[in-house]
């Protein structure tokens, strides 16, 4: 069996890289705000479509309740990117990415924490398998290190 990569993985790949770039030349230290606004020079010189601080409402027994939420970026309507520049990831980040996957009904995200030495580092790529859409993480998701 030949195993066809999809599109949803050859956009993150893309997004690596592009972070990386963007690491190698600025390194850890500076706000969110600038990798983000660096990384989307990037997606757009790779021809990349994307939304900044796109609006996430929450669907509430029908009710759509806009509460504030913003994803940093999406990638082609297909990706969410949430960029971070703190010591370390941590598990609330994860559940924040997986919970905006879900709300916004979409399968792949990416964390890429910045404030590290490699990016790689401070990767991780989140998957919703979509077996339920509740408010708990640890029902509707996996989280993938690559």
């Amino acid at each position: 069996m030949i195993y066809e990569r999809s599109i949803e993985d050859k956009i993150t790949e893309t997004i690596i890289g592009c972070g990386i770039e963007v690491h190698k030349i600025l390194g850890p230290g500076l706000l969110e705000s600038a990798y983000e606004e660096c990384l989307c020079y990037e997606l757009s010189q790779k021809n990349l479509s994307f939304q900044r601080q796109a609006d996430l409402p929450v669907i509430y027994k029908g009710v759509r309740l806009n509460c504030g939420y913003r994803m940093d970026l999406v990638v082609e309507n297909l990706v969410i990117v949430e960029i971070k520049a703190v010591e370390k990831l941590l598990p609330i980040h994860e559940a924040q990415l997986l919970s905006y996957l879900k709300l916004y009904n979409k399968s792949v995200g990416l964390l890429l924490n910045f404030h590290t030495s490699v990016l790689k580092n401070g990767l991780k790529r989140i998957v919703n398998n979509f077996q339920n859409f509740s408010a708990s993480p640890r029902l509707g998701g996996e989280i993938l290190l690559k």
